[in-house]
């Protein structure tokens, strides 16, 4: 969305050019009584942060300070420049991307971005499909390594465990090289280690490599998001977002199906012949047709290349200018994400709750061959088709996802352009209870002698409410924590791939012990509980970010009497006349994930 002849925010304090005019892309720039909000990483934040309704959670805010002027990345200017902050000899010049600048990532043509997008979807489909398609034949290692099981199992494990590890060094990584350089050297090391885990002769060099795999297939999960955020305007982005989304659902799902039919065709080490094949094309795809896609990488190139050949060293960056030492973004990436799981009862019970699904997904890995390898005598190849219910909910909510988004923007309406955060957990209150239909569904329908119908179509309202928990889950943490969102969402998928990791171990244990049909109502009865936590928030979420250290508050909630009524948030915005203006840089419901 172009806004003509805007004045532009500049840093520490510089005069605006008078003859250079900024289309702003797809927001309106920060004011420089934000930029210290904005900024501001210290271990406790001085001041409350305030809602920002132009919030980009994909920009470096991590890794600069506090005084970096982030509309260098956000604008586009006629002379691709805008002054930086004065020094005392010279006066900087930030660059910026040209008006309808080519390399601008966001001025691509749709068709070039749709092609960008549907490449590292397939990428996280096959990250994804590599967790789960050796669940097929567990049995096949701990026969050939005389092993049990459990220790089999491990291998799954350690790979999910790699999902939680591998964000916490990847991410800043990103933020200071760009996306592409860790896409193209995670993949490969992915793919070489995929290897030996093929052609392992014994339990230790499986595991072992299948955990460096999971670490370094850690980065395309964790950069796609991002990824999409830079060649998509925030109006355009809704339905990439939810295209994307399906992928990491899909792949688990898809995984069994085809490693059932080829374990009992060519046995368990073709399990990992196929995901090098997979992981090598979407390596080769990302490494040689998807340019880097960060604006500050891109930028940085541009600022080098024209000290070059100008000989003008006051073309930089702010990368170049205010980049955070070291030590403080290790404790911004390492230490923040524990601060907020640890004394933020928002991000501890979501991420509970995140965790509880995700554990889920995967003992649904264990769960179906016991019910129809184990109990009713499938094939590993017959019983993979039992996930295609699970495949299909989760096609059917990623199409829902447009018109999810359509509904937000009403509520956008309803509340002036400055909903609260809570509306992001209208779709979680909605869909949260599919869950435990489907558990239900899946437990009392298992006995042996009863047609395989029955459990196959439990995991369809499963598949169908897991995109909606997921979407609304992030897009209430990125709301209700602007920025140390990024941390919040690092804590979630730390928690979350641990307990991943933890469930597939004890599964086959707890349907041995409790019998198939309480085991599954058992994890039925955790998921109705957790269905308190949205409307908890509903009620309280206010409330609990007007006392958090980190969360932000808004004037709104700060002066009203009653602050979990949403309601009355509503009829207090629709009285602030320039608040419609944030309804044109309205957010999709489908966020990071």
């Amino acid at each position: 969305m172009a806004m003509e002849g805007s004045t532009m925010p500049t840093a520490a304090g510089a005069e605006p050019p008078d003859d250079d005019v900024v289309r702003y892309a797809s927001i309106v720039l920060p004011t420089s009584s934000q930029s210290t909000a904005q900024g501001s990483h210290d271990a406790v934040p001085p001041t409350k942060e305030h809602r920002d309704p132009n919030l980009d959670v994909n920009l470096p805010y991590r890794t600069l300070t506090a005084d970096a002027n982030m509309a260098e990345y956000q604008c586009e200017t006629k002379k691709g420049e805008i002054p930086g902050p004065p020094d005392s000899e010279r006066h900087y010049k930030l660059v910026t991307f040209h008006e309808n600048d080519p390399e601008n990532p966001k001025n691509w043509s749709k068709a070039y971005k749709w092609y960008c997008t549907m490449v590292v979807a397939i990428t996280c489909f096959v990250v994804a499909f590599c967790s789960s398609v050796i669940t097929a034949d567990i049995i096949g290692v701990a026969e050939e390594f005389h092993i049990s099981e459990e220790a089999a199992l491990v291998s799954i494990s350690v790979f999910v465990v790699g999902f939680g590890v591998g964000p916490m060094m990847f991410a800043p990584l990103s933020e200071v090289y760009g996306r592409r350089v860790i896409y193209c050297s995670t993949l490969l090391i992915a793919v070489v280690f995929i290897i030996p885990c093929a052609v392992a002769k014994n339990i230790g060099t499986l595991l072992v490599c299948r955990a460096i795999d999971g670490i370094a297939f850690s980065a395309p999960m964790t950069l796609v998001g991002g990824t999409l955020a830079d060649l998509w305007r925030n109006e355009e982005r809704g339905v990439p977002m939810a295209a994307f989304s399906a992928a990491p659902f899909i792949g688990p799902a898809i995984g069994p199906l085809i490693g059932g039919f080829l374990s009992d065709a060519a046995g368990w080490r073709w399990l990992y012949w196929i995901q090098l094949i997979f992981a090598f094309v979407v390596w080769v795809l990302i490494t040689f047709t998807v340019p880097e896609t960060y604006a500050p990488t891109i930028l940085a190139r541009r600022a080098r290349k024209l000290r070059a050949s100008t000989n003008d060293p006051d073309h930089v960056t702010e990368q170049d200018l205010d980049m955070r030492p070291m030590g403080e973004r290790l404790r911004v990436f390492m230490v923040r994400p524990f601060q907020l799981l640890f004394r933020e009862l928002i991000v501890f019970l979501i991420s509970i709750y995140m965790s509880v699904l995700y554990g889920l997904l995967y003992m649904f890995f264990v769960a179906f061959p016991i019910i129809y390898q184990k109990r009713k005598g499938y094939s590993a190849g017959i019983t993979g088709l039992m996930f295609i219910p699970l495949a299909v909910g989760v096609l059917l909510s990623a199409c829902c996802a447009p018109f999810v988004n359509k509904h937000y923007l009403k509520m956008v309406q309803k509340y002036n352009g400055k909903p609260p955060a809570e509306i992001r957990l209208i779709p979680m209150m909605a869909s949260c209870w599919f869950i435990p239909i489907g558990l239900f569904i899946f437990a009392w329908s298992s006995y042996p002698n009863l047609i395989w119908v029955g459990p196959a179509l439990g995991g369809f309202p499963v598949g169908f409410g897991f995109i909606f928990l997921y979407n609304s889950a992030n897009n209430y943490l990125v709301d209700s924590y602007q920025h140390q969102a990024a941390s919040a969402l690092a804590a979630k998928t730390c928690i979350r791939s641990f307990w991943g990791a933890g469930v597939v171990l004890f599964t086959e244990q707890m349907y041995d012990r409790l019998g198939d049909q309480w085991a599954s109502s058992l994890l039925g009865f955790i998921s109705v509980g957790c269905c308190a936590i949205p409307f908890l928030f509903w009620r309280y979420g206010a409330r609990i970010r007007q006392h958090s250290k980190y969360a932000y508050s808004s004037d709104d909630e700060d002066s009203s009497s009653d602050v979990g009524d949403v309601e009355n948030q509503a009829k207090k915005r629709r009285q602030d006349p320039e608040a419609m203006e944030d309804l044109r840089r309205a957010q999709s419901y489908v966020s990071n994930p």
